[in-house]
């Protein structure tokens, strides 16, 4: 029980002390990684916490398709059935913010940002900001992002 409170107390310093709120709703987390790796540990752990991986988008990649530069930015669309389906229980509106996406990109100074959808702005979005799946889904998020983003794997 200690460890998971030490866990808690950690991922909750980490996003007070290195949160950024870029747009309603987002909250954005400093990465001492490239993007490439910030993405693939991230995704590495949402894949041992036994979490469907949907897609992994390359915008980047994207621009370059039609010509155009962008720094980094990627985005992972991951999820399941255990953390959505309570949400959408709460208002099945959730749905269209469902799954989960966490988005890694590089900004014009060259810091590299982690950020996603806060569950509790999405809750507020559909009207059910007493639903206790977003408590839930922040905490997810929150441990999967302070995962990604410490020393070692």
């Amino acid at each position: 029980m200690k460890k998971i409170s030490w866990f808690l107390t950690l991922c909750l310093f980490l996003i007070s002390t290195s949160s950024v709120f870029a747009a309603d709703g987002l909250i954005a987390l400093k990465s001492s990684y490239s993007p490439e790796e910030t993405m693939n540990r991230f995704e590495a752990i949402a894949k041992q916490k036994g979490l469907n991986i949907f897609a992994r988008v390359n915008h980047t990649a994207g621009a370059a398709k039609i010509g155009k530069s962008l720094r980094p930015t990627e985005v992972l669309i991951f999820g399941n059935p255990q953390g959505g389906t309570p949400f959408m229980e709460c208002a099945q509106t959730v749905g269209i913010d469902l799954p989960l996406k966490v988005l890694v990109w590089e900004d014009s100074t060259g810091q590299v940002w982690l950020g996603y959808n806060d569950p509790a702005y999405l809750a507020a979005r559909h009207g059910v900001s007493e639903c206790p799946s977003a408590v839930n889904l922040s905490k997810a998020l929150a441990g999967l992002s302070a995962a990604a983003l410490a020393g070692a794997m």
